[in-house]
């Protein structure tokens, strides 16, 4: 069955490898379960429903993921769009909870529509090749500067932006230790070694008492709070409520960086596991899109923020998960968390920061691919894999490598008509950064 479902001989890999991946996968990114309740919580949504919410709409998009696209990529609710969706759009904005969650179920319908339409696919194709080695290590430079940051190896300065941290804290120091046992483990090619290494440290953790952990009473009833809570009408400007400039903004954003999210993991993880064709295209991208714009259709049903690919999948594919089993894994996973959503802060980040700062070095490898003695090339590619990590975004490092690569493609007479829709691309990505400059 996992055969006929996965092609596993054909990716050269079998369940136990794919197993292991999705497990790694998901503790890696089971930050999430508690991360984002945290967050939404501030925008007056209740923190258990939003737990509950948060593990069903990661459990029903890596399950889509894994069968409709077979790929090893999990999805979760995003960091990021979960911060704007609470600090800007709700609080800042004044827009209801409830309307902000019709905003993300629009952006994700017209998703769908996208991807159906095969908008979203040509402007995966427009993105300059060159770009995608860039984009790959650009990502593994981000998260292994959350992994640093998250173990206290790197702290926040208000001199030189970041330092070093201090080494002398339990949590940096078992950090430390479980980088070197897991580096060691890999490098003698153990299979399971970043999973080993998280467990591992996570016991560790748990007998120094680096888990910070007090679960309180949770039940999966709590989810009715924000299932179906929210606000179609309001967000269309239905039944004589106003649909303004604002509301407008809401939906372009969600879309917007969603889109080119989703399109820099899927790059990186792709390139990664080796999964990119010889012509340099994505096989099954239109499965892969549908099950994202699904998944951010399901998450704003059950009360959660959009449902982006997490780049956190690159540690299931660094232990060797290579198919949709590895998703499928991780989303059975998530659904079992459902019932134990608060239990999920007894992983340490101690633990699972090792991992990132490893998948990331590892993750430097296509930068190879790329031609550094053609300014044209090496310039654009450059921006893009220094802006992700220093801005937080993989979206913002998308946008500097593909302006930088039109304009220079441009001054240099090289433009042709197969670039019109990069330099559209191009042109809706400067009008982003002039519209932020005056907001």
């Amino acid at each position: 069955m996992f055969e006929r479902l996965f092609r596993l001989s054909e990716h050269g890999t079998t369940v136990r490898t794919e197993v292991l991946a999705g497990v790694t996968t998901f503790l890696t990114m089971a930050y999430i379960v508690l991360v984002n309740p945290a967050i939404l919580h501030d925008a007056g949504l209740p923190g258990a429903a939003v737990a509950a919410a948060t593990c069903l709409a990661a459990g029903v998009g890596c399950l889509l993921m894994g069968l409709l696209a077979n790929y090893p990529i999990a999805l979760a609710p995003g960091m990021g769009l979960n911060a704007y969706f609470t600090y800007t759009v709700v609080k800042q904005m004044g827009v209801p909870w409830q309307t902000a969650l019709g905003c993300v179920f629009i952006s994700g319908a017209v998703f769908l529509v996208l991807t159906v339409a095969g908008v979203r696919q040509l402007i995966v194709k427009a993105i300059p090749r060159p770009l995608f080695a860039s984009v790959a290590a650009g990502v593994g430079l981000f998260i292994a500067f959350i992994g640093l940051k998250s173990a206290g190896i790197v702290a926040t300065s208000p001199a030189t932006a970041v330092t070093l941290g201090d080494l002398h804290s339990p949590t940096a120091l078992l950090a430390l230790i479980s980088l070197v046992v897991t580096a060691a483990l890999l490098t003698w090619r153990v299979k399971g070694a970043i999973l080993i290494g998280i467990l591992a440290a996570s016991v560790a953790g748990w007998a120094l008492g680096l888990a910070h952990w007090a679960p309180s009473p949770y039940s999966l009833t709590e989810m009715t709070a924000t299932a179906f809570q929210l606000d179609l009408g309001g967000a269309l400007g239905l039944g004589g409520k106003s649909f303004t400039l604002g509301l407008l903004e809401i939906l372009f954003v969600f879309l917007f960086v969603d889109l080119f999210d989703n399109v820099g993991t899927l790059v990186a993880v792709t390139k990664k596991a080796n999964l990119v064709a010889e012509d340099g295209s994505i096989p099954r991208l239109n499965q892969v899109l549908t099950a994202d714009s699904i998944a951010t259709m399901v998450g704003a049903l059950a009360g959660t923020s959009t449902v982006v690919s997490y780049i956190e999948s690159a540690s299931g594919v660094a232990e060797g998960g290579r198919t949709g089993l590895t998703a499928v894994v991780a989303g059975l996973l998530f659904l079992a968390t459902l019932f134990v959503a608060p239990w999920v802060q007894a992983i340490p980040a101690a633990a699972t920061a090792p991992a990132l700062i490893l998948v990331g070095a590892m993750m430097m490898a296509p930068l190879a691919q790329v031609d550094w003695e053609d300014p044209g090339v090496a310039i654009p590619a450059f921006l893009t894999l220094v802006t992700i990590p220093l801005t937080f975004s993989i979206a913002n490092g998308l946008a500097f490598g593909i302006t930088a690569f039109a304009a220079l493609k441009l001054l240099r007479g090289k433009a042709g008509r197969e670039d019109i829709l990069l330099f559209v691309l191009a042109a809706l990505f400067v009008a982003r950064f002039a519209y932020l400059a005056v907001t």
